[in-house]
C-alpha cells in the first residue's frame, strides 16, 4: 500500500488538552523554591550572626533557626513540585514503544 506524503499519524490520535497549565504549575513551584533559597539564606544569616546593618532586619538566632527550617522545606516542596510538573508537561500522547524498537536497522 503506497503512502501518501501529505499523511500525518498524528491527526489519528485525540487531541489533548494544552500544556500551559503545567507550565504555570512549574513557574509557581519555581517561585516557592526561590523563595524557599530566600528564607534559608537569612536564617542562616541569622544563626551566624552576620545579617546586614540595617536595623530592620535584625533578626533573632532562635527566629532565624525557624526561617531556616521553613525555607528549606520551601525550597524541597518548590524542586519536587517543579520536577512532577516538567515530568507531566513531558509525558507521551499515548505511544508507548520501546526505546530499542524505534531504532534505525541497518
Amino acid at each position: 500500500m503506497k503512502m501518501s506524503d501529505s499523511f500525518d499519524p498524528r491527526t489519528l490520535r485525540p487531541k489533548r488538552p494544552g500544556r500551559w497549565r503545567w507550565r504555570f504549575v512549574a513557574a509557581v513551584a519555581a517561585l516557592i523554591a526561590a523563595f524557599g533559597v530566600l528564607g534559608a539564606l537569612a536564617g542562616g544569616a541569622a544563626l551566624l550572626r552576620r545579617q546586614p546593618a540595617a536595623g530592620v532586619m535584625h533578626i533573632e538566632p532562635a527566629a532565624g533557626a525557624v526561617l531556616l527550617v521553613i525555607g528549606l522545606l520551601a525550597l524541597w516542596l518548590g524542586v519536587l513540585f517543579w520536577r512532577l510538573a516538567r515530568r507531566r508537561a513531558r509525558r507521551g500522547d499515548g505511544l508507548s514503544l520501546s526505546p530499542r524498537l524505534m531504532k534505525k536497522r541497518g
